[in-house]
């Protein structure tokens, strides 16, 4: 099943721990179904943290990952760049709250109406 909803997570980090976070997020929205994921080759996406959670959750994610050096064919790099063109570019925000409010407001409008995906 694709449902075409973008699953996403604002943290202030970028490290193994919230990526893991983020999968157990997802486990617990498809309990059922195995879920594909598309990512780049950024270390947090194979680190031992990472690995040790998938092993405890036998086939149920699968990973494609892009080739290295190739930002075009990552889809989640042309959804940042149009984000950013479209809602980023020249604001200001006085909070990193804020800033969460803003993303998180542009993405939940994109799943409502899944023809403003790039």
């Amino acid at each position: 099943m694709i449902s075409g909803r973008i699953h996403y997570k604002v943290f202030e980090r970028h490290r193994s721990w919230e990526f893991v976070q983020f999968l157990k997020e997802l486990e617990l929205i498809y309990p059922r179904e195995k879920i594909k994921i598309l990512t780049d080759n950024h270390k947090i996406h194979t680190s031992i943290e990472t690995r040790e959670h998938l092993e405890s959750a036998p086939d149920k994610f699968e990973f494609v990952f892009t080739p290295k050096h190739a930002s075009w064919l990552n889809i989640i790099e042309s959804f940042f760049s149009k984000m950013t063109r479209s809602m980023l570019r020249g604001i200001r925000v006085d909070s990193v709250n804020e800033l969460r409010e803003r993303i998180s407001r542009y993405i939940n409008q994109i799943n409502e109406n899944q023809s403003l995906l790039p």
